[in-house]
């Protein structure tokens, strides 16, 4: 190998421009966010690029995302990262006005309003974009002590009311129109406007991530905006819009955990050691084992018994616990419910009866949860729990503890969950607070994981998955 070559090849390679570095950091961005982007669907990625029209944003975003995005719960995150690495208006280098000794002409609100509202009266998404733009610099625009600007939604949101518009594009609508308008007519106008008004604050967050990027960087800025998939959200803090998405998270879920479970046991290792088969295999070889026989292993599907706290502090927890373990219901011979704020009660036939969703709804309305003053009492829950269904504890029952174990200074009870853990198979803790926080306040988390085989921290639908496969 020749000196020149050997000098080339120890050489940095050659850094990535254009396109080729931005899809580069693009994917980079979707890894940190969570997006499982293998260095495979990278190649392919790259391998797509040629057979695009790279001025098509639609065509490259939607080539992306086929190579990428292997799960539905992560096209959230690679579209908001998208528009930040794939802007449809690149941002200038410096993207702060000229300061003059003159004053800069301001938009009168008012007047700003009016025009907006005859924008969208008329649609196109063209002209929406404009507005989205202009509302951003004359409302969003805030001037640092240091001389830089900076662009926040709130303020922008907070000089133009959505809902008010909605309503003055209906009224609008009305006062233009010779006859009434029929309810249809009045639904039709609603959703078409409520797009309208969608487009015009997706193009208010695009334009503010735009020039965000453009002062900080967008490695910064996509860091901070990216949300995680939904499986990863944190069961503590969901907004309806998250929960929704849960929902539709939890079966399909299930049915993959299930298939993975199903698996698990097929290919389980052989059973214990069958003495007798290897004693007469080893007459062949002179009385040597070499060969050891084991008897077939029959794999039984598990009782499961799932104790929830669903007081306030922890109730989003419980419902999609309690959603999750009836979607995998065929993985286990047996599972019963039971819920319990300051005292218990059973709940599976509720779960037997309805959907999971209706079930909790009923299971809040219909279920004996409490018994005094609708304050977590674990004490009093599992003594009752005890005196009613401890006999049906077996070998076979693996017990699901739900809860944060903030008892509000009351009695433990833990001697409950030591009679438990001899009668039963396991019994579990699952707790949706932060470890740091445990035994902090009111919470006697150690003095139940004394007595559990584990407690453990599942704070979103991914862990609880990974949990719920280790024991099924």
């Amino acid at each position: 190998m020749s000196e020149q070559v050997t000098r080339v090849l120890k050489e940095d390679p050659p850094p990535l421009a254009g396109v080729l570095q931005r899809v580069l950091d693009f994917i980079a961005a979707l890894r940190r966010a969570g997006v499982g982007a293998t260095q495979s669907e990278a190649i392919d990625a790259f391998r797509a690029l040629p057979h695009l029209h790279l001025l098509e944003r639609e065509q490259l975003r939607e080539a992306l995302a086929a190579v990428i995005v292997t799960s539905q719960s992560h096209r959230r995150v690679f579209d908001d990262l998208f528009e930040l690495y794939f802007p449809a208006r690149p941002a200038a280098e410096d993207d702060t006005p000229d300061v003059t000794d003159e004053p800069a002409e301001e938009l009168d609100q008012d007047d700003y309003l009016a025009d907006l509202l005859d924008t969208l009266m008329q649609g196109g998404d063209d002209t929406i974009r404009q507005m989205a733009r202009l509302a951003v610099e004359e409302f969003g625009r805030v001037e640092g002590r240091d001389g830089g600007t900076s662009y926040f939604q709130y303020r922008v949101f907070r000089a133009v009311d959505i809902q008010q518009l909605l309503k003055d594009l209906l009224q609008r609508t009305q006062d233009e129109g010779d006859n009434d308008l029929t309810p249809l007519q009045e639904r039709l106008y609603r959703d078409e406007f409520e797009a309208r008004l969608r487009t015009f604050q997706q193009e208010v967050e695009a334009e503010i991530r735009r020039r965000s990027a453009a002062q900080r960087g967008v490695d910064q800025v996509a860091d901070r905006m990216a949300r995680p998939p939904v499986e990863e959200l944190d069961l503590f803090r969901l907004t309806a819009e998250d929960q929704a998405q849960l929902r539709a998270q939890v079966r399909p879920l299930a049915r993959k955990l299930a298939t993975r479970v199903a698996v698990k046991r097929k290919h389980g290792k052989d059973g214990r050691l069958d003495v007798r088969r290897t004693v007469r295999r080893s007459l062949s070889t002179g009385g040597v084992p070499f060969e050891p026989s084991f008897r077939p292993r029959r794999p039984h599907k598990p009782e499961v018994f799932v104790v929830c706290d669903v007081s306030g502090s922890v109730a989003s927890f419980a419902r999609f616990t309690l959603m999750f373990v009836h979607a995998l219901q065929e993985q286990f011979s047996k599972v019963r419910s039971f819920a319990f704020i300051d005292t218990l009660d059973e709940v599976t036939s509720l779960f037997e009866a309805s959907d999971t969703s209706d079930a909790i709804r009923r299971m809040m309305s219909e279920a004996e949860l409490v018994w005094l003053d609708g304050h977590s009492d674990y004490g009093h829950s599992f003594e009752r729990f005890h005196a009613e269904h401890a006999t049906d504890i077996t070998p076979r029952t693996t017990v699901l503890i739900l809860g944060d174990a903030r008892n509000n200074y009351r009695q433990a009870n833990a001697w409950v969950l030591d009679d438990l853990q001899r009668r039963a198979r396991s019994v579990y803790w699952l707790n949706p607070e932060p470890i740091q926080f445990w035994d902090t306040g009111d919470s006697i988390a150690s003095s139940y994981a004394r007595y559990t085989a584990q407690m453990v921290e599942v704070r979103n639908l991914k862990q609880l998955a990974r949990f719920v496969e280790r024991i099924a």
